[in-house]
Order: C-alpha cells, then structure tokens, then sequence
C-alpha cells in the first residue's frame, strides 16, 4: 500500500461521503445506523455511524478487500442549540476542505458567516487523534473527537 495513495483516496472518499450531503450514497442498515460508501479501484471507504445528535461511528479504508487504515469519531451539538441543521451543513462544508497530508477531517480553521470551524490533531497518518469544535457568533456549539491509524500492519 503507497502513503500517499491512501491520503489522496481519503480526500476524494471523504468528499463523496457524508460531506457530500444528500448527494453521499447512504444505506439505512436494519440496526438503525446508516453506511456510506465509496469505491475507486481497490480501494473501498466504508463509513458507518449512529445518530444524529449525538452521533458516533467509524470510517474504515480497506485496499484489495484488506482493511488497512479506520479512524472512530464521537460528537455532537450543543443541547441549548434547537436548530442544528446549519451547524451540521457548515460542518459538511469543513470536511470537503480537508487538508491533503492530514485528511481526518476539515483543515485546522474554516470561516463563513457567523461559523467558525477549528479542528486540531497529533500525529500522522498512521496514528493521530483530534478534536474539531464550531463556534457560532465566537459561542462553542458543536464538538467532535476523533482517533484513528493503520491497521493490520504487523505479522503475527
């Protein structure tokens, strides 16, 4: 598997799935969660999560049917917040300008309107964890964590 083949699938997979909004193919699975999915060669992207608010899921990469990098990811909207779709369509923004060397998920800072999106994160590809917040009017209103790397990768 090539690095920076992986970067750039995540790019693109990231792009089509949930950041594409209504445009993302999701499956409504018979345990309530919902999957989206993107394929490009070997290469698939198998995103699976549940809820809305909060929400909570996982993104697995596999390539030639292995998997080979997953990334888990918990958040939500603040619960004085009533109306959380534009929240949820700002952050569907953010994630299509995911950074190339660091796709997790959007890139460090993001500015539209009265939305703030900032998201910070350690390490690289092959182990990182992070945190994503957007402020609306400078007011914290949605929050996200997120841990993920390679797997697979050592032989018994």
């Amino acid at each position: 598997m090539n690095k920076e083949h992986l970067l750039k699938f995540i790019v693109e997979a990231h792009k089509a799935g949930y950041a594409a909004g209504e445009a993302a193919s999701e499956i409504k699975e018979k345990d309530g969660s919902t999957t989206v999915t993107y394929k490009k060669g070997s290469w698939k992207y198998h995103d699976n999560y549940f809820g809305s608010e909060p929400f909570g899921g996982r993104e697995v990469i596999f390539y030639g049917n292995k998997p080979v990098w997953m990334m888990v990811y918990y958040g939500s909207v603040d619960k004085s917040i009533g109306d959380f779709e534009r929240i949820y369509t700002f952050l569907q923004k953010s994630l299509k300008l995911a950074p190339k060397d660091n796709p997790y998920r959007g890139p460090r800072e993001f500015e539209e309107a009265e939305f703030k999106y900032q998201n910070t994160w350690q390490g690289g590809i092959e182990s990182f964890s992070g945190e994503e917040i957007i402020y609306q009017n400078e007011k914290g209103v949605y929050e996200a964590t997120y841990i993920g790397g390679f797997v697979d990768v050592r032989k018994e």
